[in-house]
């Protein structure tokens, strides 16, 4: 409109192209079109990742009403030949569902071989759970797929993240339930009679059993954290593509799975919070956690009171004890027999 006026006060194509800063083609095009200039959106360009949106989305869609990660998706294209950066694949899987917002956290941190979070996650469907533990300096964790949470399950769960970890954290947290602990401050303010077989196996491993606080998960933030990773980078790309072939998700194939992605993915990476890498962080842990014991081979006792024996700053020796009956297990070489194989 500038440039109409200026040419109908008598000025030349020249001095409208220098009152404007535009060239002299630039005005000539203006006023011959007699309006403002009307810009077409740019053709769609093609995205490395064209070919495998389509994959992408059969996957998401085969997971509902779960969600995998980007992380997991960009691993899987990559191996059908994507060469683009993750970022194009997290900006695709975001517009098939909006990124929820995280509830901001602030967790505390333990000194090297302090504590060693425990927790349970129940697969219902699956008849699966799987026993959690994560260290809370390292942030290495392992993991141990079960068909019951048993104190005999829980017993033998522990003899082999002691065994994984290379030695014993000087306390473990837990939950309150039933394996663990009968009674809170059952001895007194924040003294728990805890489960008698649970006891014994502290005893044994010279660690200090502690409780988080009721209904109050985020006691335990690390070891919950983890979970979540767990629960959507590596189970749910795993049942669902096994559901995809028709297959069902079994305790052995679970362990089998979960060793080598604990090998070659979760404790290698860069964790979020400490910005290091937990396999190193262990390789660090490991000199000042406690020495491994023999393997507990204590009786499963009775969940009855049998004696007041309240928890106290120093634990007393492991009494004489028969061999206890667990349930059957593949021992960890096995795992590595069949992860080699594969």
């Amino acid at each position: 409109m500038e440039m109409s006026i200026l040419r109908r006060q008598g000025m030349s194509l020249r001095a409208i192209a220098r009152e404007a800063g535009v060239s002299v083609n630039t005005v000539r095009k203006y006023l011959a079109k007699e309006g403002p200039p009307r810009y077409r959106p740019r053709p769609p360009q093609p995205s490395k990742l064209d070919p495998f949106k389509a994959y992408l989305v059969q996957r998401v869609e085969a997971a509902r009403p779960y969600w995998i990660p980007a992380t997991v998706l960009a691993r899987e294209v990559r191996a059908q030949g994507f060469v683009g950066c993750e970022r194009l694949v997290s900006r695709f899987v975001r517009t098939l569902r909006p990124a929820a917002k995280e509830d901001p956290v602030v967790r505390f941190e333990t000194a090297p071989g302090q504590q060693l979070q425990v927790d349970w996650i129940e697969y219902k469907r699956d008849g699966l759970s799987a026993f959690v533990a994560t260290l809370g300096y390292s942030r290495a964790t392992f993991i141990e797929y079960v068909t019951d949470e048993r104190i005999e399950t829980l017993v033998a769960c522990h003899v082999a993240a002691f065994e994984f970890f290379g030695g014993v954290p000087r306390e473990l947290l837990y939950d309150n339930v039933k394996t663990v602990v009968l009674e809170r401050d059952g001895y007194g303010p924040g003294v728990h009679r805890f489960h008698p077989t649970l006891w014994d196996v502290a005893k044994h491993y010279n660690f200090q059993p502690r409780l988080c606080r009721p209904y109050r998960a985020k006691t335990k933030g690390k070891v919950e954290r983890f979970n979540g990773y767990l629960r959507h980078s590596f189970h749910i790309p795993l049942l669902t593509r096994l559901r995809q072939h028709g297959l069902r998700l079994d305790r052995e194939t679970a362990n089998v799975e979960v060793r080598r992605w604990l090998r070659e993915v979760a404790n290698p990476r860069v964790h979020a919070e400490t910005g290091a890498i937990p396999t190193l962080r262990l390789e660090e842990e490991r000199g000042v956690l406690q020495c491994l014991p023999a393997p507990y081979r204590g009786a499963v006792r009775s969940a009855r009171p049998q004696r007041r024996e309240a928890p106290g700053a120093q634990l007393p020796a492991m009494p004489a004890a028969v061999p206890v009956v667990v349930p059957p297990q593949h021992p960890l070489s096995v795992y590595d027999a069949l992860m080699e194989a594969a």
